[in-house]
């Protein structure tokens, strides 16, 4: 076994000892003691879940879920679950179109992401509701009305922890740890064909992504793609730590080439005519940088590598990463 497979299988041992310790307080296995059972009244079982808000009681078996954001959606999807309703990133669009179109199929749309539709919600009448704060948490009472409301505090960099709270609230935490130990396999498989720890180090990985309506975004290491990045044990240009928060450096068009590395990876939200992508692709600031000229820098899908934060999403961006990274390595 190598190196990085062990360092890598034993942060997965922690965080699943963390999960199982969360289980264990809140109640996660359905025959546990904080069980409340309904006895002749005719109610559903209830469990109690550990949450950014505090303690929720949740159904020991949902059925009939919402969630609010991309990540919730992915993390459903990941563990076998289809919700009744889910919140899209934009409307006009559909679901992430990496998910399975057999997974989302049929689901209601409630809105926009940030602007969730309760009517429509409280209309499907759920059972649980999944979302963070950092999207709607000024309409956490509100949504508590409706049914109990599962809360992460935020989302991005924390998706691992994020989904842990949503595999416990949804009682998959079972399910949970299988997908977490095959992302653990798999960031060590892409490791090694990046030709092993050393080897790995010594590449640099930039992420821009072009924005319509915003300026360029140069990506950091605390957000999501920048977990998947340090997973595969790859280096990250010093730029990277320039990005206030750790999440991204916002730079104008003229300043594109801030993001050369030995591989780019880029893409665009919204329309690559109008979020600037086709405009500096085409121009000399961006031929002139180094991964470009090594045949180097690829685009990618925006909703998978971006969008997606989730382990759904995760195993086709490592794929591709090891496709592309390998194929001129």
């Amino acid at each position: 076994m190598t190196i990085a497979r062990r360092r890598t299988l034993a942060t997965t041992a922690v965080v699943l000892a963390a999960a199982l310790g969360l289980s264990a307080c809140g109640g996660s296995d359905s025959g546990s003691d904080s069980d409340k059972s309904s006895g002749d009244s005719g109610k559903t079982d209830t469990r109690v879940v550990k949450t950014a808000n505090g303690d929720v009681e949740v159904p020991v078996n949902p059925e009939r879920v919402v969630v609010l954001d991309t990540a919730e959606l992915d993390s459903a999807v990941t563990l076998g679950v289809k919700p009744v309703g889910s919140t899209r990133s934009d409307v006009a669009s559909g679901f992430l179109k990496y998910l399975p179109e057999d997974k989302v199929a049929g689901i209601e749309n409630v809105g926009n992401i940030m602007a969730p539709n309760l009517e429509k919600i409280a209309a499907l009448k759920p059972d649980l509701i999944l979302g963070s704060n950092i999207r709607d948490k000024d309409r956490y009472d509100e949504l508590s009305e409706i049914a109990p409301t599962v809360f992460t505090e935020t989302t991005g960099a924390p998706w691992k922890e994020n989904f842990l709270v949503h595999a416990d609230a949804l009682n998959k935490t079972a399910e949970a740890e299988k997908v977490v130990t095959a992302y653990a396999e798999h960031t060590s498989e892409v490791n090694q064909a990046l030709g092993g720890p050393e080897a790995a180090k010594d590449l640099t990985v930039s992420v821009i992504r072009f924005v319509e309506g915003a300026d360029t975004r140069i990506y950091g290491k605390e957000n999501y793609i920048g977990t998947l990045l340090a997973d595969i044990g790859v280096s990250r240009p010093a730029i990277a730590d320039k990005a206030p928060d750790g999440f991204s450096l916002d730079v104008s068009p003229e300043k594109v080439d801030q993001g050369d590395a030995d591989v780019v990876f880029y893409t665009s939200y919204g329309d690559p005519a109008k979020s600037g992508e086709e405009k500096a692709v085409g121009g000399a600031l961006w031929k002139s940088m180094e991964a470009v000229k090594n045949g180097r820098a690829y685009r990618v899908d925006d909703e998978t590598w971006i969008q997606g934060i989730g382990y759904t999403a995760a195993e086709q961006i490592l794929d591709e990463m090891q496709k592309l990274i390998t194929a001129q390595g």
